[in-house]
């Protein structure tokens, strides 16, 4: 990670810019990172030239111009992008939330016999979450975990769902992992099989 120190402002609005920027071909324009941070547009150009300056962000001149992270935005963020990455749903009431994907998910207070709070940190807008919601978070990519439980805040400028989680559970591996371990154990049997022939 990156040294560079961002002030509060610009990190909410590289954060904003990254979490608007699906691939490297997207450009984003002020006004669309300033309704996702509730700020006029004009601070965010203002920003944007402190960005670039830094070269966190490029500005695209044009009609349908606006702004890109570079690689060293996310350096900073701490942050990879999404092409690195299996996307990891949510479902809000039981819809799928379009354009949602999870970061990073962090338990907190798991000791505590009644009470257990996870961070999940989204790529996408938190504003289509308010306190209250039931949402489901998963399945992970490589341990198929799946969490339940109620939203008690909605932090945009973390871009951050403060849940309290009422269930956990791990799913059984997809299609693809199932045929691929099925196909490692008949493998590992045949070779094991032809090793007691021969003996």
């Amino acid at each position: 990670m990156s040294t560079l120190e961002l002030s509060a402002s610009q990190k909410r609005i590289l954060t904003s810019l990254v979490n608007l920027a699906d691939d490297e071909e997207s450009v984003i324009c002020g006004r669309e990172i300033a309704d996702g941070i509730d700020r006029n547009p004009g601070t965010v150009r203002n920003r944007m030239q402190s960005l670039r300056s830094l070269g966190l962000v490029e500005g695209v001149a044009g009609p349908d111009g606006g702004y890109k992270p570079t690689e060293k935005a996310y350096d900073v963020l701490d942050l990879r992008r999404l092409r690195d990455s299996e996307p990891v749903p949510v479902e809000r009431s039981g819809t799928p939330v379009e354009g949602v994907t999870v970061r990073e998910i962090d338990l907190s207070s798991v000791n505590n016999p009644e009470l257990c709070r996870a961070e999940v940190v989204l790529h996408g807008s938190v504003r289509p979450f308010a306190g209250g919601d039931r949402v489901t978070v998963g399945p992970t990519p490589a341990a198929g975990l799946r969490l339940s439980g109620v939203v008690d805040a909605a932090d945009i400028d973390g871009n951050t769902l403060m849940i309290r989680v009422d269930s956990m559970e791990t799913a059984p591996p997809t299609t693809n992992e199932a045929t691929t371990n099925e196909a490692t154990n008949e493998a590992t049997n045949e070779t094991a099989t032809a090793r007691s022939a021969s003996d």
